[in-house]
């Protein structure tokens, strides 16, 4: 009979084989493999998200943890190594031999991952309060910096809070800051994608709003827990209740209701609710979420924002995921690369290390990477520039091939049917973040006859370059948050270039779908003006013409307007009302109930033909 020891060593085989190494970037079908289940089951679980994958899908990191554990499996995400999971049921089963680590790889220390800050995004409707929100929680003031009370650009901030469970102890929670407007999809997507809690913020005197659905649709699609802060309680007409039952349309049954998903009333403005706010996001983080990480791996995070700043040059906010990043680190980010010359917390203090779900700005890279984009830590910068150039041709080759892909055949039939116009426009914006908003929201205008061809879009002022390049490709500049310098206006001004900057990204979408709008053929419409009755044809003495003695039974009838003549059942004649009389007088209407002459060029008038009269009314198309 075997002893407790053996048990207890049995028990920890049996766990530690729910441990399953799965690859950065993988597939779906590949997923269900590791973990052997049905892939159509995996499917059918994203699909209740809201997501439809395919097999070939490739799944985020965030995303394959929230699978497994719904399957029973707890993963480590691995990029090359030693399978974790081998180690784990070594160790339980009392071996103490592990796989020899392959040559260049940091070996994980011996404590593996470990408890990290959980990282919250804060996401809603706009106006609803989020930014009051997380000021009210950091105690800083950014809104009265924020034109028309929209944050423009994703931040990252860290807030340390007592420890509700151990007395005496700080815990740290990271939050991410997402604007709330619909142009910042693409954005609020890759903050959900970095989350491990999503912080649904609706105003209790607005309730749930359009851009409050998407959020919630974003955070499900993510698959991360939601909390729902209703907002503005202390408002008059704020009716929390109201809030709750519309969030049970949206599949989200509130605990107060009996459901799952915690909602918690606070008052940004009036700091009320705040401690409950932040207690309720340690309680989901550790009982749902269990935020893990190995500080001792190789550093990789990914990129928040990045800009190109005048004084400092490129300029990345980045939240570490795993590892610890160091000042010095020659790093790899997306198609940039270069060696961190500095790096600074969210406080602006110059701090010279990083560990897991902590956000810091870095100094030192080439070239300003896009939001998304993955961090990793090189040997050094030759490897890393190596690794950034094999990005560089990737992207440029998956570029060119879905151009080819999706408008080669296309172009030509458009060019042989003269159907599609375009709109060429140069877009230049302040900081990446907005510049890939502002392209996402662009490319999801459709419309049949006209589209929004992008010739260059970039980060930083409008230069001569740009109006060199517009006059060329005879395309519009838009400009985001940023400025014309002298030169470039007057090239604009000299080469007729039109440049047009905002401050407000919904103006600027507007005013590009307006140029859009400026391409249609306008819409011609018939505006039924009359009905006359020939009651006596007559021949006019000097011209010869012959005149309609009309009788008007309906509305009236205008010189220049279009009439179309029936005789019976039958068309006889379309034109123009070429002359009107009134009593041998010229006059330039007749109202309902008069009788006039009326000529038209090449009708013969006979008793009893009809005359509808009409006008085309042209008017302009919108988007």
């Amino acid at each position: 009979m075997p002893d407790g020891r053996d048990t207890k060593s049995n028990v920890a085989v049996k766990e530690a084989a729910q441990l399953v190494d799965v690859p950065a970037v993988v597939s779906l079908k590949d997923f269900a493999d590791l973990i052997k289940v049905p892939p159509a089951d995996i499917q059918r679980k994203l699909m209740s998200l809201g997501v439809l994958a395919s097999l070939n899908q490739k799944l985020h990191p965030d995303v394959v943890t929230r699978l497994a554990k719904n399957f029973g499996f707890t993963v480590n995400i691995v990029t090359a190594g030693a399978p974790a999971a081998a180690v784990a049921v070594a160790a339980a089963a009392g071996g103490s031999a592990k796989p020899a680590a392959p040559a260049k790889m940091r070996v994980k220390g011996a404590g593996g991952p470990v408890a990290r800050p959980p990282v919250v995004t804060i996401m809603g409707h706009v106006d609803h309060g989020k930014t009051t929100l997380l000021d009210a929680i950091r105690n800083a003031k950014v809104v009265d910096s924020e034109f028309g009370g929209i944050t423009q650009h994703i931040g990252a901030y860290q807030v340390e809070i007592d420890d509700p469970l151990n007395e005496g102890q700080k815990r740290k929670i990271t939050f991410l800051d997402t604007p709330g407007h619909a142009a910042f999809t693409a954005m609020r997507a890759r903050g959900a994608q970095v989350t491990d809690i999503a912080v649904i913020v609706v105003a209790a005197d607005d309730g749930v709003m359009p851009q409050t659905a998407e959020a919630i649709s974003h955070a499900k699609a993510a698959g991360v827990p939601i909390i729902v802060a209703v907002n503005k309680i202390d408002k008059p007409g704020a009716n929390p209740d109201r809030v709750l039952t519309q969030l049970t349309e949206y599949d989200l049954m509130p605990e107060k209701y009996g459901g799952t998903v915690l909602s918690i009333e606070v008052s940004a403005l009036q700091k009320l609710g705040l401690d409950d706010l932040l207690e309720g996001i340690l309680l989901v983080a550790d009982a749902e979420v269990e935020p893990k990480a190995d500080p001792n791996a190789r550093a990789v995070g990914v990129v928040v924002e990045a800009q190109l700043d005048k004084g400092r040059g490129v300029v990345a906010t980045v939240l570490v995921e795993q590892g610890t990043l160091r000042s010095g680190d020659a790093i790899v980010v997306g198609a940039s690369y270069g060696r961190i010359r500095a790096m600074t917390n969210y406080l602006g203090q110059r701090v010279e290390r990083a560990t897991p779900a902590t956000p810091v700005e870095i100094l030192g890279l080439n070239n300003v990477p896009s939001s998304g984009d993955r961090l990793e830590v090189a040997k050094n910068e030759k490897e890393a520039r190596q690794k950034a150039n094999l990005k560089a041709v990737e992207d440029r080759d998956a570029k060119l091939a879905a151009t080819t892909r999706v408008t080669l055949e296309d172009l030509v039939k458009q060019y042989r049917d003269g159907t599609v116009k375009e709109l060429n426009v140069i877009i230049k914006g302040d900081v990446q973040g907005s510049v890939e908003a502002i392209q996402d929201s662009l490319t999801g205008i459709n419309h049949p006859e006209v589209k929004c061809t992008f010739i260059a879009v970039g980060v930083g002022p409008i230069g001569e370059a740009d109006v060199e390049l517009a006059a060329a490709s005879n395309s519009m500049i838009f400009g985001f948050n940023v400025r014309t310098d002298n030169a470039a206006a007057k090239a604009a001004e000299a080469g007729h270039v039109q440049v047009q900057e905002f401050k407000i990204i919904y103006d600027l979408i507007d005013a590009v779908k307006l140029a859009m709008a400026g391409l249609l053929d306008p819409v011609y419409e018939e505006v039924p003006l009359g009905t006359a009755e020939v009651r006596m044809p007559f021949k006019l003495p000097r011209s010869g013409g012959i005149v309609a003695g009309s009788y008007i039974q309906d509305g009236k009838v205008t010189r220049g307007a279009s009439v179309r003549i029936r005789r019976g059942k039958t068309l006889v004649c379309e034109g123009k009302v070429d002359q009107l009389k009134r009593e041998k007088d010229d006059v330039r209407e007749v109202a309902y109930g008069y009788e006039c002459g009326i000529l038209v060029p090449g009708y013969n008038p006979e008793i009893g033909d009809s005359i509808e009269i009409f006008e085309i009314k042209k008017s302009l198309r919108t988007i």
